[in-house]
């Protein structure tokens, strides 16, 4: 289990300044962590769940530290958090450093220089060699309606114009090429990327200011015919516990054979996952079952942080897929979703293939009749910490990355 780094009263402070305002990097514990997310001002930032505290427990082979920027280095109120995941280099002392989809912190901020230097300062000394970071603006979306007359062979999304380009996301991509950042697989915002760990293009169905029968308006016929279809089956959706975990895994793997992908997760991890969210807060993961005749068909997971929801990992049974129950599951879920209060529900990765006649589209296709928007997000950014040693630490270990 990962190792979560408690800071103590010497704790190293890092200090840069901002505009002529000193902002210190600390240190800090999981509670006060927490308490900065669910303040108005961390709220308003909209961490994802690979930022919680909690994240660190789910991660085996990495050491974890928690950080926080603020104006007061002996305390007083964080502007920003970071968890950081420290891996070893076999054979060296030295650790990568990987922030996924982090740190939390204000990407509108001119004066990015102020929080990143510390940071960058702060891992270096820590021992670290590169460190990797996972921005939150998104780069561009395209709407579901937009995509759907525009399939075709050989297609893919950067051949289609974008519905919006998100001008922060184009600023911060510029101000981090301008710092030596590089984006993971040689891309740059904008360009197919092969070195993310998280996915690039995501898929996002809007909640904020809809209501329910919006949000069924905004399903394709064949996604109605479906959810009616289950229904009339007598497919019954329900959350689940720890105790269908293993089930949830049994079908996992049967759909990871039928579909072609392998996400090499054991139920052990699902249970530490499992158990370490809902310990930070009840609710926080969730299992949900179609069962159909009283067998399970299929079984999804549900995360939650603040007003974001996401549908994290899907699996269903090779048989009776006529009822349609992951159709079931969805609709519920987004349905649970929106009563939450939830302003997004952020259905994970998609490819970027428009062709029908590949393979992944299949997955973009059942996402895409929900209506929602095919989200590019600015990916993940590495740079090597300073130095000749550094740099090639670096680019042994992506070469050791790449053989794996």
């Amino acid at each position: 289990m990962s190792a979560l780094l408690v800071p103590s009263s010497s704790s190293p402070v890092r200090r840069a300044r901002n505009r002529g305002e000193g902002v210190a990097l600390r240190t800090i514990t999981a509670e006060t962590y927490r308490t900065f997310l669910a303040s108005p001002r961390g709220a308003a930032l909209g961490a994802g769940f690979l930022q919680c505290p909690s994240w660190a427990e789910v991660k085996e082979g990495w050491r974890a530290q928690l950080l926080g920027w603020g104006p007061d280095p002996d305390g007083g109120e964080l502007t920003g958090v970071a968890l950081v995941l420290l891996r070893q280099f076999p054979g060296t002392r030295k650790h990568f450093a990987y922030l996924p989809e982090g740190p939390v912190a204000d990407w509108g901020d001119p004066g990015i220089d102020g929080w990143l230097d510390p940071l960058l300062e702060h891992l270096r000394r820590a021992g670290a060699f590169a460190v990797r970071i996972g921005p939150s603006p998104a780069y561009r979306r395209w709407d579901a309606a937009l995509l759907k007359p525009l399939t075709g062979p050989g297609r893919r999304l950067d051949d289609v114009l974008a519905s919006e380009v998100d001008p922060l996301g184009t600023a911060v991509a510029e101000r981090l090429r301008a710092r030596g950042w590089q984006r993971c697989g040689g891309g740059g915002a904008g360009e197919e990327g092969g070195g993310d760990a998280q996915p690039r293009h995501v898929f996002q169905v809007p909640l904020a200011g809809r209501t329910a029968d919006d949000l069924w308006s905004g399903l394709n016929q064949e996604w109605r015919r479906n959810v009616r279809r289950a229904r009339k089956e007598g497919v019954e959706v329900v959350v689940g516990s720890a105790a269908e975990l293993p089930e949830f895994c049994r079908l996992l793997d049967i759909t990871e054979r039928r579909d072609g992908f392998r996400l090499g997760r054991s139920l052990a991890y699902y249970e530490r996952q499992y158990a370490a969210l809902n310990a930070e807060e009840p609710g926080r993961m969730k299992l949900y079952l179609a069962r159909h005749r009283g067998e399970i068909l299929a079984a999804h997971t549900m995360i939650t942080v603040g007003r974001r929801v996401w549908y994290q990992t899907g699996a269903s049974a090779d048989h009776r897929r006529e009822v349609r129950p992951s159709n079931a599951l969805q609709w519920r879920m987004l349905l649970d979703a929106h009563a939450l209060g939830a302003d997004v529900y952020d259905m994970r990765g998609v490819p970027s293939t428009l062709d029908p006649a590949e393979r992944a589209f299949g997955l973009s296709r059942w996402k895409l009749g929900t209506g929602g928007q095919v989200v590019e997000t600015l990916g993940e950014w590495e740079r090597p910490l300073g130095g000749s040693a550094n740099n090639a630490l670096h680019h042994a270990f992506q070469a050791y990355l790449k053989r794996r």
